[in-house]
């Protein structure tokens, strides 16, 4: 059972699969299911990984995307650097910052269709009602 001490590691082996190795309790095995790891016994535990052949480009955008999530529960995640996306993503190598994520704005309300350059609705009242 995971403290949510122990880090989570999610590297790229030798042989080119991604693996996860760590103590991984029942929420981190539930994330990583949902991020698209597979669990497969062996004699000696379980072995979590990705599916073979998916291409490298999809294999960081899961295994970046089960940092995510898991460091979201509350994990200690430690990311293998080579699985990080080419652009666009801070470096979360050892220790994923925590909720670095903002919601985005809400989107002010239009002030109107003329300001907006979309041509005006017919105005209330005018027109064919439905069923008459």
């Amino acid at each position: 059972m995971n403290a949510r001490g122990a880090p989570i590691r999610i590297a790229r082996q030798d042989t080119g699969e991604v693996e996860v190795n760590g103590s991984i309790d029942e929420l981190a095995r539930l994330i990583l299911d949902r991020a698209g790891f597979l669990f497969r016994p062996t004699v000696s535990g379980v072995w979590i990984r990705l599916p073979f052949d998916t291409g490298q480009a999809n294999e960081n955008r899961q295994a970046t995307h089960a940092a995510r999530m898991l460091s979201a529960a509350g994990y200690q995640v430690d990311l293998d650097p080579a699985l990080l996306p080419a652009a666009g993503h801070p470096e979360p190598v050892n220790g994923w910052p925590h909720r670095t994520m903002t919601a985005p704005l809400a989107r002010p309300a239009r002030q109107g269709t003329a300001a907006a350059g979309l041509p005006a609705s017919p105005a209330s009242g005018s027109g064919p009602r439905p069923g008459r």
